[in-house]
């Protein structure tokens, strides 16, 4: 069990530092180069390169069953979710196979008003909210995948 953050923008590093160490679960940071994390055994940084999608491709060739991934970005959790891991937005919203399919739908579907010259609205600013639903969603994650695993082990 890992947690892997898709770090290029993620307002909630620390906090899965924190709740990272609570759990004594190893963590990866992805960013496209060079990002400042703690200097802790457990908190492994990775420079992904600066490719188009470098660091989603990292990522997603590296999750599995057990790990969960924290981006904000739905085509990687989608690519996640199918690689059987949990995929967690910095606002504390789950991705799951029942609701990624509706969530591309609308990023595509702004991404095409945007290319035609229709002025659409940004994602509304993060919050003090949005930070403590991350931190009891990350939470229940790894709770769950933890239970999960002890069933496993104990068959």
């Amino acid at each position: 069990m890992r947690i892997y953050i898709d770090a290029d923008a993620c307002p909630v590093k620390d906090e899965v530092y924190r709740v990272a160490a609570r759990h004594n679960l190893p963590v990866t940071v992805v960013a496209a180069g060079f990002i400042r994390v703690p200097a802790d055994p457990t908190i492994e940084r990775v420079a992904a390169g600066s490719g188009m999608d470098a660091a989603d491709d990292w990522i997603a060739e590296r999750i599995g069953p057990g790990d969960i991934v924290i981006t904000a970005d739905i085509p990687l959790a989608s690519r996640c979710v199918k690689a059987g891991a949990e995929a967690i937005a910095p606002n504390g919203r789950p991705f799951s196979e029942q609701s990624i399919g509706m969530m591309l739908a609308v990023r595509n579907l702004m991404h095409d008003l945007r290319s035609a010259g229709e002025v659409t609205r940004g994602p509304p600013p993060f919050s003090p909210r949005d930070r403590s639903a991350f931190l009891s969603t990350l939470d229940a994650a790894i709770r769950r995948m933890q239970r999960s695993q002890g069933q496993e082990s104990q068959r």
